[in-house]
């Protein structure tokens, strides 16, 4: 089964998606989930693997994707009389299950990725000093082979981007100089990427740029497009280029990643209902157990929960709605 998690961990590594671990490393009887039983969750909140069932679950669910969001692992401590302890998210489990689980979330995020346009000096150079630093390198131009780019993770011969892996979080640094231009801008400009380097003079970019809105490309895509390429360094060599485009990548990058550290509401809070028998939060969305009783409809964190209401609705609405 530990061969099987870590396969499909590396799985998910290589098609460059976001994940977190979730390890139990404590417990207490009867809970079902037991120390080194392991579990992947996806970012739409679903389970692969086995960390205990009952309440214990969602909770885990909601901790996992909270962080996906901020980035931060954290130790998620469920028992029927947690309390609040620093360093540890507490949860009360009320279920008829019963037990105790401490459950390490560790989130899995995809390394920054840059795309590399062209086979320009500048690009090749690029392309190293960015795997120094341990980023995911991909390169797409004409006769591109992995002989002539031993540095870079993927290599593709041509400019059609329409079967890469294109993300809002690609670094997108078009390097063509003279060789497909506007081909080459006008593809970038097409995917997803928030950002959007052009390396060539400020004469030229607005030549090309000129080009690609007379081809229907928006002006606020447009806008988008750093040119020329990098922060203001005065470099002049191709090395220097590289290296001041990488610079300006990485400050994007600490931006979205502080960015995400942020305190905030979590995507996975927004739409949120509380189990009116044991009081888990219930994400609403991807609820299993649903009982509707006076013309309102209530979220279950598992079956037994539901049973309970069903059997005596009376006995929970009141407790919920003062909640």
């Amino acid at each position: 089964m530990f061969d099987e998690f870590l396969k499909k961990a590396d799985e998910m590594v290589l098609l460059g998606e976001s994940f977190a671990i979730a390890t139990v490393v404590r417990y207490e009887a009867p809970s079902s989930g037991k120390p080194g039983d392991k579990a992947i969750i996806f970012a739409d909140g679903e389970v692969w693997g086995w960390i205990g069932g009952g309440c214990a679950q969602p909770a885990v669910v909601k901790e996992a994707l909270k962080a996906l969001e901020d980035g931060r692992p954290r130790l998620v401590h469920i028992s029927p009389t947690a309390t609040e302890e620093k360093g540890i998210v507490a949860y009360n489990m009320s279920c008829h299950s019963g037990g105790t689980l401490d459950v390490y979330i560790e989130p899995v995020l995809p390394k920054p990725h840059i795309l590399i346009l062209g086979r320009s000096p500048v690009g090749k150079t690029l392309a190293r000093l960015a795997k120094v630093i341990h980023y995911t390198v991909s390169v797409a131009a004409p006769e591109a082979n992995q002989e002539n780019n031993p540095d870079v993770d993927l290599v593709q011969p041509g400019l059609d981007l329409r079967d890469l892996k294109v993300s809002p979080h690609t670094f997108i640094v078009v390097s063509t100089q003279g060789e497909c231009d506007e081909e080459a801008l006008e593809n970038a400009l097409r995917t997803e990427a928030a950002y959007v380097a052009f390396v060539a003079s400020k004469v030229k970019a607005a030549k090309v740029l000129e080009y690609l809105r007379e081809r229907g490309i928006s002006a606020e895509r447009l806008k988008q497009v750093k040119a020329p390429a990098g922060m203001d360094i005065g470099a002049g060599s191709p090395e220097e280029i590289a290296v001041s485009i990488l610079a300006q990548i990485i400050q994007l990058n600490r931006a979205l990643t502080t960015k995400r550290e942020k305190p905030g509401i979590a995507p996975a809070e927004q739409q949120q209902a509380q189990d009116p028998v044991c009081g888990m939060a219930v994400t609403v969305s991807t609820a299993k157990h649903k009982s509707e009783h006076d013309r309102k409809s209530f979220y279950f964190c598992c079956a037994g929960c539901k049973q309970k209401f069903d059997k005596q609705p009376e006995l929970f609405v009141p407790a919920h709605a003062s909640a």
